[in-house]
């Protein structure tokens, strides 16, 4: 029972890198709050359902068509939103004021739009019955997004540290003001960064009805916060170290689920008050010293 469950919290870790990752490139690079990061993962299953259920589009395809969708959406999102909040004298607070806002404009459009009816696709469509890894038995759909969900580390890793945009992207991230004192157009960086961030929230509503069974407009507030928990743990601002806390954050999980199933809603709130309190910088994140 101990090593399933650490096999299955592993996969679910992988899973809940992907549900942080997003939220933690837009923190890295514009210092902003994304407090509708769990709505946008809630349209994303939302869309995979609809398109599943009218046309028969199966989730990967449904993926590709969620990347160009939200990168698409993100865009004039941020030219809208975030230029205006970066001139402001505190970002961070007023974001927080602003995307929980939007945040209640999309669950409230949502409900009225889709029903508050939980809504799910069958797991079959990701494979029928368990697969064997590792000598570990485990159901198709976690071995489905956990693989989708290493896919896109790489993909990420790959675009930060292999390519000019990228390096552009880490040199916003480490000063915005240096960036733009060399020339950088730090608004189309940031603008790029912003819509794969919500990209990334879309993908993994896409296998969200999967990992977590069904989707409804109210789960936005909850995958935030649960977000929150694998990128604080994993270090505030440093997109891979999302892995690290996703991974953490699954285990636990899959553990709290199986030896003391009746706290495992409180798990996120756990690990962001327990890593707050002993390391406020996050696993990976350098101490900061004081005079």
């Amino acid at each position: 029972m101990l090593t399933h469950a650490l096999f299955g919290g592993l996969l679910f870790g992988l899973y809940f890198t992907l549900v942080g990752l997003g939220l933690n490139l837009i923190f890295g690079v514009m210092r902003i709050v994304n407090l509708a990061h769990g709505d946008f993962l809630m349209l994303g299953a939302f869309a995979a359902y609809w398109l599943f259920t009218l046309f028969g589009l199966h989730p990967l395809v449904a993926a590709v068509a969620v990347l160009v969708v939200f990168v698409l959406v993100g865009l004039p999102i941020y030219y809208l939103i975030v230029p205006r909040l970066l001139v402001s004298r505190d970002s961070e607070m007023l974001s927080i004021i602003l995307f929980f806002g939007l945040s209640q404009i999309i669950e409230a459009l949502a409900s009225i739009f889709f029903g508050t009816t939980e809504r799910s696709i069958p797991g079959r469509v990701l494979g029928t019955g368990p697969v064997r890894i590792l000598g570990q038995s485990v159901p198709s759909a976690w071995a489905f997004g956990a693989a989708v969900s290493a896919v896109a580390v790489i993909l990420v890793y790959l675009y930060l540290y292999r390519t000019r945009l990228g390096t552009l992207t880490r040199a916003v991230m480490v000063s915005r003001d240096e960036a733009l004192a060399t020339g950088i157009d730090v608004h189309r960086v940031s603008a790029i960064a912003f819509g794969i961030g919500i990209a990334l929230a879309g993908i993994a509503g896409v296998f969200e009805p999967f990992m977590l069974g069904s989707v409804t407009p109210a789960i936005g507030g909850d995958i935030t916060i649960a977000a929150f928990a694998v990128i604080v743990v994993g270090t505030l601002g440093n997109p891979l170290g999302t892995v690290l806390g996703g991974i953490v954050y699954g285990v636990s999980l899959l553990l709290m689920q199986t030896y003391l199933s009746s706290w495992a809603n409180l798990l996120p709130n756990l690990l962001l008050i327990g890593v707050l309190l002993i390391r406020p910088e996050g696993l990976l994140g350098r101490q900061v010293r004081r005079a």
